[in-house]
């Protein structure tokens, strides 16, 4: 094995290493140091793989601008470690397992389904927007719509999980009482 190879696979250790640090970590600021890390490390293997172009978008899209704004709201709401359990909604891992299973399967259904087509040596040409745009969404239309409903779903989670509980007593009505 060559230089080039051992980089790219301890880069690639660290990238796993720090995507399990963003899922396992208690805290949200760890976490969304962690992610960053993780972007960082995707744009270097990117560079490996002669696409300068996604690394670029990845520092700037990603780790520039979605990392700050995690962040910020982070900054906004608090960072207090989570609970790990939710002890009033007994349902709650069944559901997303079988949600789990469900995706799983459906990934499983259309890699199989995807055609055998050889790879054109002309696909990846440094990472060129339009040779990029084509491949993406001639080719691969399916597996982005799959992305698309990853984030719809990452999204709605952090919305359940960031609305506070109801309280009987709000402020308003304890500052009438008195």
């Amino acid at each position: 094995m060559d230089f080039a190879m051992i980089f790219f696979i301890l880069v690639g250790a660290l990238s796993v290493a720090t995507a399990v640090g963003v899922v396992t970590s208690k805290v949200a600021v760890h976490s969304a140091l962690f992610l960053l890390v993780h972007f960082a490390t995707l744009a270097i293997l990117y560079v490996m793989l002669n696409a300068q172009f996604l690394a670029a978008a990845q520092i700037i899209v990603y780790a520039g601008g979605i990392v700050i704004l995690i962040l910020f709201v982070i900054m906004l709401i608090g960072s207090a470690p989570m609970e790990t359990r939710a002890g009033y909604r007994s349902w709650v891992p069944y559901a997303g397992l079988a949600l789990g299973v469900l995706m799983l399967a459906g990934m499983a259904i259309t890699i199989l389904q995807m055609p055998l087509t050889p790879l054109d040596p002309n696909a990846n040409q440094g990472g060129v927007p339009i040779v990029l745009g084509v491949e993406i969404y001639a080719q691969n239309i399916l597996l982005v719509q799959l992305a698309a409903v990853l984030l719809l779903v990452a999204l709605i989670g952090a919305l359940l999980l960031a609305r506070r509980p109801k309280n009987d007593e709000s402020p308003i009505s304890n500052l009438q009482s008195k």
